[in-house]
Protein backbone atom coordinates (compact mmCIF):
# COMPACT_ATOMS: atom_id res chain seq x y z
CA UNK A 1 0.00 0.00 0.00
CA UNK A 2 1.32 3.41 -0.91
CA UNK A 3 -0.79 6.49 -0.21
CA UNK A 4 0.38 10.09 -0.15
CA UNK A 5 -0.64 12.26 2.81
CA UNK A 6 -0.13 15.96 3.48
CA UNK A 7 1.05 17.59 6.71
CA UNK A 8 -1.32 20.26 7.99
CA UNK A 9 -0.34 23.73 9.20
CA UNK A 10 -0.42 22.23 12.71
CA UNK A 11 2.18 19.60 11.67
CA UNK A 12 -0.40 16.80 11.72
CA UNK A 13 -0.99 13.98 9.26
CA UNK A 14 -3.96 11.63 8.83
CA UNK A 15 -3.25 7.91 8.79
CA UNK A 16 -5.24 6.53 5.83
CA UNK A 17 -8.24 4.33 6.64
CA UNK A 18 -6.74 1.30 4.85
CA UNK A 19 -3.65 1.48 7.06
CA UNK A 20 -5.69 1.97 10.24
CA UNK A 21 -7.84 -1.05 9.45
CA UNK A 22 -4.92 -3.26 8.45
CA UNK A 23 -2.97 -2.45 11.64
CA UNK A 24 -6.06 -2.25 13.88
CA UNK A 25 -5.26 1.33 14.93
CA UNK A 26 -7.72 3.24 17.08
CA UNK A 27 -7.93 6.81 18.41
CA UNK A 28 -5.24 7.14 21.06
CA UNK A 29 -2.91 4.61 19.41
CA UNK A 30 0.71 5.48 20.14
CA UNK A 31 3.62 5.29 17.71
CA UNK A 32 7.38 5.04 17.78
CA UNK A 33 8.89 7.61 15.40
CA UNK A 34 12.13 6.71 13.64
CA UNK A 35 13.98 9.42 11.72
CA UNK A 36 16.16 7.97 8.98
CA UNK A 37 18.40 10.00 6.68
CA UNK A 38 15.75 10.42 4.00
CA UNK A 39 12.52 9.15 5.56
CA UNK A 40 10.27 9.12 8.59
CA UNK A 41 9.01 5.77 9.88
CA UNK A 42 5.98 5.40 12.17
CA UNK A 43 5.65 2.10 14.02
CA UNK A 44 2.62 1.30 16.19
CA UNK A 45 3.89 1.10 19.76
CA UNK A 46 3.05 -2.28 21.28
CA UNK A 47 1.19 -2.37 24.59
CA UNK A 48 3.60 -5.01 25.86
CA UNK A 49 7.10 -5.05 24.40
CA UNK A 50 7.95 -8.45 25.92
CA UNK A 51 4.86 -10.09 24.42
CA UNK A 52 5.57 -8.42 21.06
CA UNK A 53 9.17 -9.70 21.00
CA UNK A 54 8.37 -13.24 22.20
CA UNK A 55 9.51 -15.79 19.64
CA UNK A 56 11.42 -13.29 17.54
CA UNK A 57 14.15 -15.04 15.55
CA UNK A 58 13.12 -18.47 16.81
CA UNK A 59 13.99 -19.89 13.38
CA UNK A 60 17.60 -18.77 13.83
CA UNK A 61 17.99 -21.32 16.65
CA UNK A 62 16.33 -24.20 14.79
CA UNK A 63 19.19 -26.68 15.24
CA UNK A 64 20.19 -25.54 18.73
CA UNK A 65 17.99 -28.03 20.60
CA UNK A 66 19.47 -31.02 18.76
CA UNK A 67 23.00 -29.71 19.26
CA UNK A 68 22.42 -29.20 22.99
CA UNK A 69 20.96 -32.68 23.39
CA UNK A 70 24.04 -34.28 21.77
CA UNK A 71 26.33 -32.17 23.95
CA UNK A 72 24.47 -33.04 27.15
CA UNK A 73 24.55 -36.75 26.32
CA UNK A 74 28.32 -36.55 25.96
CA UNK A 75 28.61 -35.24 29.55
CA UNK A 76 26.99 -38.30 31.13
CA UNK A 77 29.36 -41.10 32.28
Amino acid sequence: MQIAVTMSSKNQIVVPREAREKLNLRPGSRFLVLCKEDRLVLIPRPDDFVKQMAGLHKDAWGGAADYLEVERESWEP
